[in-house]
């Protein structure tokens, strides 16, 4: 099992809305996300940057990998209003270097 961190970009005004879509998350993406090896996925918000830090944990494949899937694009295109994207709609995601883990 592998950890992964990575921040992105919520736009200026929508931070409810952002917490809103998270409530409802579709069913599908979530089974999605489980069958590639996603799991323990939390998502913090910097309300000062709007700055939002991502942690997973992963086994098997890589989300990365999972781009190229109609779901992963429905939900980036659903996504592209309210955070900063690439022009194929992915969130700009920075990935984070580990520098202490207390286990």
């Amino acid at each position: 099992m592998q950890r992964f961190a990575f921040k992105m970009k919520l736009k200026p005004g929508f931070v409810a809305e952002y917490q809103r879509r998270h409530q409802v998350i579709w069913p599908e993406l979530v089974q999605l996300l489980k069958a590639a090896g996603v799991s323990d996925y939390s998502i913090f918000l910097d309300e000062e940057t709007l700055t939002l830090f991502a942690v997973q944990k992963q086994a098997g494949q890589s989300s990365q990998d999972l781009g190229t899937n109609l779901i992963v694009q429905k939900w980036w295109a659903y996504m592209a209003d309210i955070m900063d994207t690439n022009p194929d709609n992915s969130p700009v995601s920075v990935p984070l270097r580990e520098v202490f883990w207390l286990e």
